[in-house]
């Protein structure tokens, strides 16, 4: 008689009710993920980790989400690499473990620093560089009024462009400096959720 067949029928029936739901869960963060420009399997993993009560070998984590070892691999290392996974001993077990960040603001805070910022001030430095080739060109073209207007008119468009950029930028630094200071209803569920976890 199998492990499985031993256990009661509600425990197997509430054990299928609770991997349906992780399932859920881990598809809906990771269509999340994908309409922020992340992969899919990224918060498809992450979830499964955050939603278990220990940490997960990659065989389980494989075998839980029908994903190779070697799309696994790819994911955790891009997880560790933003910080939403840790390789953790299990005491007894020589395979590696993983568990999840459960601090869900200290994610999201560290994306908005590193990706969002460098991507606002990449844009900004772009759209300035451009401002600069407009000003030329207004500078260049004394002799030709219908040039001259394109000229301004594509720089009136561009100065918009540069501060709403700089908006973008002022807006995340807010944010950010706030989640130092301020404990947010987002960072106080999240601290809650890691102290519960830690249990």
């Amino acid at each position: 008689m199998s492990g499985e067949s031993a256990l009661p029928r509600a425990s197997r029936d509430g054990d299928q009710a609770l991997w349906r739901a992780e399932l859920r869960a881990a598809e809906a963060v990771g269509g999340l993920m994908e309409l922020w420009g992340f992969r899919r399997q990224l918060g498809r993993v992450w979830t499964v980790l955050f939603l278990s009560e220990r940490p997960l070998a990659a065989p389980e984590l494989c075998e839980r989400l029908q994903i190779s070892t070697g799309l696994l691999s790819m994911t955790l290392a891009e997880l560790r690499t933003w910080g939403a996974v840790r390789s953790v001993p299990v005491e007894g077990d020589r395979k590696e473990h993983f568990e999840a960040e459960a601090n869900v603001w200290r994610l999201v805070r560290r994306v908005l620093a590193e990706r969002e910022r460098r991507a606002v001030e990449g844009a900004l430095a772009a759209v300035e560089a451009a401002l600069e080739e407009a000003r030329a060109a207004i500078a260049g073209s004394a002799g030709d009024p219908a040039l001259r207007g394109r000229a301004r008119f594509r720089l009136e468009r561009l100065e918009q462009l540069a501060a709403l950029c700089r908006t973008g930028l002022s807006l995340l630094r807010v944010l950010l400096d706030s989640a130092r200071a301020d404990a947010s209803p987002l960072k106080a569920l999240s601290e809650a959720l890691s102290r519960r976890g830690a249990r």
